[in-house]
């Protein structure tokens, strides 16, 4: 597939923060852009944690990516997974066939990093996606409904314990969640069950609970979670999990058929790419312009993207900046057009405007540039954020009418089994 006419074709390949940042910004522009996604949605994924706890449904966080362009004349959108990058002939190998371009963007995000877990990943419960946080909803729905079923017979109780391996923003806002589950909602669909059994761990191999952010919202996060009951483990790690018990670094044995993995991220590229533009965790080596080291006419967003530098040896850190990832999107757009223009490229320069994680009802942190708060005023801080930032007028009422009545009942009206876990073979 080709461009349309002389204009000159930009690829963005991923339709996350970034991809649809820069595709916004070029929209009725003189060039011709195609977005290649593997999903035909956008999905807002700092609250995917909420569609997997049955709190938001997954259309409060999706919007279709062909309506979010239907006013721009130069915007195209394929569904396609893209295998392979050309960069001597600057094509892409996909799904849909060869599709050519003059400038390509590749803003694919990142992939679940299991690092030794790799060979037991079948066994553990992910968060990237949507169809992820169905997953994870229906296993541990069905995990219960099992226990349940077994309520009324002789012998041991089912085991309904979770635990969560990683103490970053995506762990404590499952913990979090949970645990209000578990006090609120959970007792009053299974009344034959003792949810006192029911025990949440969080592991963390760091020192202290979201690692990123200020050791004050560290240690407010682990008073927050013990209070809310959650066994929180830091500087402990999990060994090894069978699909029935964990195995913990100091030989203890958790039975558990519920185990989610929120440990690690790594870089998503495709093939064709010069083995000195890829780090070892896969993301793509990118310059103070975002072009990829080694490569021609090709960029790389998002968290995708490491630029390394004095003050960032490792570049920026791989949990879903959604501030980076569109003020990528802004300044590629502006350079793109500029280049046209024969002008030169401005450098890209991240604007911190913080870090938020939140661990339940009136429970929040906030790391802002110059200030650091948390409790309830952060709590209405991080919902006013994320509501403003969902894509489309729907998804933001939806969303903010869900909170109200669930603040108001203290309940989760989503515990659906929507998807069947692969992972239960039997009730």
């Amino acid at each position: 597939m080709k461009g349309n006419g002389n204009k000159h074709t930009v690829v963005i390949v991923g339709a996350g923060f970034g991809g649809i940042e820069l595709a916004r910004k070029l929209a009725n522009t003189p060039l011709d852009v195609t977005i290649l996604d593997r999903n035909n949605y956008h999905n807002f994924q700092p609250l995917m944690y909420q569609v997997a706890t049955g709190g938001l449904g997954p259309d409060s966080i999706a919007f279709p990516i062909r309506r979010i362009f239907r006013k721009a004349r130069n915007v195209r959108f394929r569904i396609a997974e893209v295998t392979e990058i050309h960069t001597e002939s600057k094509f892409l190998s996909t799904s849909i066939g060869a599709i050519h371009y003059d400038s390509l963007v590749i803003a694919t995000g990142s992939a679940t990093n299991y690092f030794n877990f790799e060979p037991q990943k079948e066994n553990l419960l992910s968060l990237k996606s949507i169809p992820d946080a169905l997953d994870m909803r229906s296993t541990i729905i069905q995990n219960i409904e099992r226990a349940a079923n077994k309520a009324d017979l002789k012998g041991e109780p089912q085991p309904i314990n979770v635990v969560i391996i990683g103490g970053g923003p995506a762990g404590v806002e499952l913990a979090g969640a949970l645990a209000e589950m578990r006090k609120y909602v959970l007792p009053k669909d299974f009344p034959e069950l003792d949810f006192a059994r029911m025990r949440i761990y969080l592991y963390e191999a760091a020192p202290r609970l979201l690692a990123s952010m200020s050791e004050k919202a560290s240690s407010k996060t682990l008073e927050y979670l013990e209070k809310l009951g959650i066994i929180v483990r830091v500087g402990a790690r999990v060994k090894d999990y069978d699909g029935v018990n964990v195995v913990t670094e100091d030989g203890s044995l958790i039975e558990t058929k519920t185990v989610i993995w929120t440990a690690g991220v790594k870089g998503a590229p495709f093939d064709g790419l010069p083995e000195a533009s890829v780090l070892p965790n896969k993301r793509i080596l990118v310059d103070d312009f975002n072009r990829i080291i080694g490569v021609k006419d090709a960029y790389a967003i998002g968290d995708v993207a490491a630029c390394i530098t004095e003050e960032n040896p490792r570049g920026e850190a791989m949990l879903a900046q959604v501030a980076m990832a569109i003020q990528q999107g802004k300044l590629l757009a502006r350079n793109l057009l500029n280049m046209q223009r024969n002008e030169a490229p401005m450098p890209f320069s991240y604007h911190n405007k913080g870090v938020m994680a939140t661990i339940g009802r009136r429970k929040a942190v906030v790391d802002l540039p110059v200030l650091h708060f948390q409790g309830a005023f952060a709590w209405f801080v991080w919902m006013f954020v994320h509501i403003m930032s969902l894509v489309g007028f729907r998804n933001k009422l939806i969303t903010l009418t869900d909170w109200i009545i669930n603040y108001i009942n203290y309940d989760r009206p989503l515990g659906l089994m929507i998807r069947p876990a692969r992972k239960i073979k039997k009730l």
